[in-house]
This record gives structure tokens, C-alpha cells and sequence, in this order.
């Protein structure tokens, strides 16, 4: 019958003399069972002589049988004896390296001594001043190269090694003994070890000599690497290791006043634009002055970098640098949170691409509903539509008028893109173009002024009509 021990520094395989020491092997196995020695340290390593460990304190004074355990453990109040009388063969001696044997504890005052939980393994032959003293119960078969690098750890003046060395994880290979009465495997293995040691840590290098920089930097990389496996796991990322396109430009310190047209129309000039977007907000549709260029290759990207930094558009020194966003490698999927695959969209479809956990992203709400009643034909034709019942008697003439612009800018927008496919203009072409843009703006905005001037006397007028019907 036999158990793995996983080490920090390596496996160990014990062999238990089950038939020679029944009750120790039964009280190692359960314990073991429990996962009582995970993440337990040696707490005494002497070189060329033993190496000891059992006691979750670390301390040498704690430990407790099983059946001590499971009394403490359990809602009656019947006592059990913390150690057990110890098997003591004197056949069985410590004569090999890797002799696993059962500490005996002395007797104290009001205590009877015996066997709980902590053990040692020899880490030399003929060691004879331990035969009869502490009972053997078992051999390690495997792992003796382990035992060579125990006994080389560096300890203090009370044998406690200055780097912790634990047993990670324990196997139980065979198990010939039923288990006793209340006796429950835990779910897991504990994942943190107990906070006992002020000692370096088992994964801690005490020699490293790196540069403070370099440690910063593998920090800042360790967290950046857990912070994207978060976001991975809430459904920001589609996965972890995604990388920003390196394609897409940012574009900041934008005026109120520039729109997606004029940018387009500066930023062309370094090669085909597949979209240029000013965000905008979603209620009042004011610029948010900032905004995403995506071209065609990366040179042009980066051309556009180097060349469009801090340069003059509308009165306001830009800022251009490279998106850091990965919102477009998310075009086809989604596992929102708060939203669910398991309502909307996909209720009782089963997920998306084969996943439960999935959901297709949709630019609106309910696409495949009945139609809306903001859309003609069905469907959502603008998101922020009032009907024209919620509206004043002046709306539908602004609305049409909106309209009429947004068709204009399709048009010319159809026609940069014909032109993108065409021949590049000549620079007479484009001054042409430039100013028959901007004469068509200034246009606009004179109108614009007209009405305002229109709607300011007419209240002046109203308040004239308020005052003398007052007086």
C-alpha cells in the first residue's frame, strides 16, 4: 500500500507496512485522506539525519490522530484521546535513508503520550539511536533524489529550513482501510498554506539579482495578464492574449465642430480609409471630440501617426496615437452578464456558435421581434425616433430637413468612395472639392444664424406683448 507525496522540491512514493503497523497505517492514510498534510511544512530538517513533518502549527508541539479529528469535528460531546498507543516492532529499524517512521510524543502532565500526525523520514543508514524509541511504519521506494535535496536546504540554529518546504498535494495509491464513522473527504485540497511561516516562500527566489526595473516591468506584465483573463472571463475579451489592431488610429483633442467627413477627407491622403467614426453621445448627439480611423494597411497607419501629430484641424491641435481598443474583434459574439444568453435574443436557442454561453451581438434591441412601432417595415430605423404623435407642430419640418442633410451626406460620401476607386485627384481637384465643402457649410451655418435671429425676435416680441398686457 502506498502514498505520493508531492514536495516543492520533488515526489516522494512511501510503501506502508499495512499488515506489521494495521492501526498507524490506518491513522496515516485517513489523514491523508482528509488532506490533513497538504500544504504542510518540514519544520526540522537535520542533515544527515531526519526530516520532519505533520504538525499544521509547524511549531513540533501540534497534531492529532484522526480519531482526535473526527471527535472534535463531530456535535457530541464524547471526548477522544489526542494520540494513540504507538506499534512499535523491533524488527522493523532504522537502518536504510527514507525510513518513514511515526513520532512518539512524551508524556505530560495530565496527558498521556503516543502517535497523532507528525512523522520524519531518515535522511541517512543506521541511524540506530531512533530504534524503539518512535515506530516505523513505513519506506520510501521512490523520490530518494528528493530526500538528497532535502537534506542539502540551508536552516537556522533550530533546523527549521529559511525557505519553506512543503507538501503540495498527497495521493493515496491503495487504501485497504474502511473509513471510520464521520469521516468526510472535502471537496478540494486546500489552495492556500496555513500563515505559520515567516520564512521565504517556495516559489520565491532568493537570488534573484534582477534589475528594480526589469521587476517592475515582469509585475506590471503579471497583472496586465491577470486583469485580461478577467476581462475574458465577464466577456469584455474574447480572449485573454488579444492584441489591438494595429490598423486603427485615435484620434483626440477634436473641435465640437469637426465631423467624420473632414477627417476622412484629411486622413485620406495617406492611403483608403475603411471608416473613420466621431463618437458621438448617444442622447444629445454632441461630438464626445474624439475618434477611430481604421485604414487599409498598417503603413498607412502608421505614416498617418507620424505625420498628423499635433497638427491644426478647425482651430485645435490633434492628438493622434494607436487604438487600444479591441471592441472590433467582438463583431459576432457576446456572453454579456447582464444581458444572458439565456434571455432575449437567444432565449431557448441554445447559445450561439455551439456555446450556451454565448450570445450573437445585434446593433439593436430585438431584431427578429415584431416590427416596432419607430420604424417603417418593421425593424428599428433610427434608434432615438419619437413618433410624430409625441411631436410639436414644427417637428416634422425639422425632422424632413435632418432628413435631407443626412441624404446629401450619403451622397457624398458615396461619391468619396467612387473616387477612392478611381484615380487620386490632382491637388487642384481637391482645393475644388475642399472649398465647395466648406462653402456648402458656411451656407448651413448662415442659415442656421437666420433662424436663431428669427426665433430671438420673436421672443423679443412675445416679451414686449407680456409686458405692456402687464402694465
Amino acid at each position: 500500500m502506498s502514498v505520493l507525496f508531492e514536495t516543492s522540491l520533488g515526489d516522494i512514493v512511501i510503501d506502508l507496512e499495512v499488515d506489521a503497523c494495521p492501526k498507524t497505517c490506518e491513522n496515516f492514510l485517513k489523514l491523508c485522506k482528509v488532506y490533513y498534510y497538504n500544504l504542510n511544512a518540514f519544520f526540522n530538517v537535520s542533515k544527515d539525519f531526519l526530516a520532519q513533518a505533520g504538525d499544521p502549527t509547524a511549531t513540533g508541539t501540534g497534531g492529532e490522530s484522526i480519531w482526535s479529528l473526527l471527535a472534535s469535528q463531530s456535535s457530541s460531546n464524547a471526548p477522544s484521546p489526542r494520540y494513540f498507543s504507538p506499534e512499535i516492532l523491533p524488527r522493523l529499524k532504522h537502518t536504510h535513508k527514507g525510513t518513514v517512521s511515526m513520532a512518539v510524543a512524551p508524556a505530560l502532565e495530565g496527558q498521556k503520550g503516543g502517535c497523532g500526525s507528525q512523522f520524519f523520514i531518515t535522511l541517512g543508514d543506521n541511524i540506530d539511536y531512533l530504534d524503539s524509541k518512535h515506530a516505523v511504519f513505513g519506506h520510501v521506494v521512490e523520490g530518494l533524489e528528493t530526500l538528497d535535496k532535502l537534506n542539502e536546504v540551508f536552516v537556522d540554529q533550530d533546523g527549521r529550513p529559511f525557505k519553506d518546504v512543503r507538501i503540495r498535494h498527497v495521493v493515496i495509491l491503495d487504501d485497504p482501510f474502511p473509513d471510520p464513522p464521520g469521516l468526510v473527504k472535502p471537496p478540494s485540497s486546500p489552495t492556500r498554506p496555513p500563515d505559520n511561516s515567516t520564512r521565504i516562500a517556495e516559489d520565491e527566489d532568493p537570488l534573484s539579482t534582477m534589475p528594480e526595473e526589469e521587476e517592475e516591468r515582469i509585475r506590471r506584465e503579471k497583472a496586465a495578464a491577470a486583469s485580461a483573463l478577467t476581462l475574458e472571463m465577464v466577456g469584455d475579451l474574447p480572449f485573454a492574449n488579444v492584441r489591438p489592431p494595429e490598423n486603427v488610429l485615435f484620434v483626440c483633442k477634436l473641435n465640437p465642430v469637426t465631423r467624420d467627413e473632414d477627417l476622412e477627407l484629411i486622413f485620406s491622403r495617406f492611403g483608403t480609409i475603411m471608416s473613420c467614426q466621431v463618437i458621438r453621445d448617444k442622447k444629445t448627439g454632441d461630438s464626445l471630440q474624439y475618434a477611430f480611423i481604421e485604414f487599409d494597411r498598417r503603413e498607412d497607419a502608421e505614416q498617418a501617426y507620424f505625420k498628423m501629430q499635433n497638427v491644426l484641424v478647425d482651430d485645435r491641435r490633434i492628438w493622434v496615437d494607436f487604438s487600444q481598443s479591441v471592441a472590433k474583434t467582438n463583431t459576432s459574439w457576446s456572453n454579456d452578464i447582464k444581458r444572458g444568453p439565456k434571455g432575449g435574443f437567444n432565449k431557448g436557442r441554445g447559445g450561439f456558435g455551439g456555446r450556451d454561453d454565448l450570445e450573437q451581438t445585434r446593433r439593436y434591441r430585438e431584431e427578429d421581434t415584431a416590427p416596432s412601432r419607430g420604424a417603417a417595415g418593421g425593424g428599428y430605423g433610427m434608434v432615438f425616433d419619437v413618433p410624430d404623435s409625441h411631436r410639436g407642430s414644427e417637428r416634422p419640418r425639422k425632422r424632413s430637413r435632418s432628413r435631407e442633410r443626412d441624404k446629401e451626406a450619403d451622397r457624398d460620401r458615396d461619391r468619396r468612395r467612387r473616387r477612392s476607386r478611381s484615380p487620386a485627384p490632382t491637388p487642384r481637384e481637391r482645393d475644388k472639392e475642399y472649398s465647395r465643402d466648406h462653402g456648402r457649410d458656411r451656407e448651413r451655418d448662415r442659415d442656421r444664424d437666420r433662424r436663431k435671429t428669427r426665433s430671438r425676435s420673436k421672443e423679443r416680441e412675445r416679451d414686449k406683448d407680456r409686458r405692456s398686457a402687464r402694465y
